[in-house]
């Protein structure tokens, strides 16, 4: 299993909003992940808008794929993309995995 962590930036304007749409997220959009292959997958998030991401899947790219083929994502990422800075964009095409260094089994 692949452990993948990536890095985004919520705007502080809009993080309360982004929290409670993450608190409600679409059963819809549930499903694709889990069917996409997207496994243990968590968010959060600092005060300043610093949102660290984590999942385990088999293959991150095909992972990645199977979601962009979903019209569910493509609605949730029209309207999640309003929330990040510094992303030309969607924000699951920002999504760069960090080198791990460490891992503790």
């Amino acid at each position: 299993m692949q452990r993948v962590c990536f890095l985004l930036k919520v705007r502080q304007d809009r993080l309360a909003e982004y929290r409670e749409r993450h608190a409600a997220v679409w059963p819809q959009m549930q499903e694709a992940l889990r069917a996409s292959g997207w496994h243990n997958y968590s968010l959060f998030c600092r005060d300043d808008g610093l949102l660290v991401g984590y999942l385990e899947t088999e293959d991150f790219a095909a992972a990645q794929e199977a979601m962009a083929r979903t019209d569910v994502n493509a609605r949730w990422q029209a309207e999640m993309a309003p929330f990040f800075e510094g992303l030309d964009g969607r924000p699951d095409e920002g999504m760069l995995p960090l080198t791990e260094v460490f891992h503790l089994d």
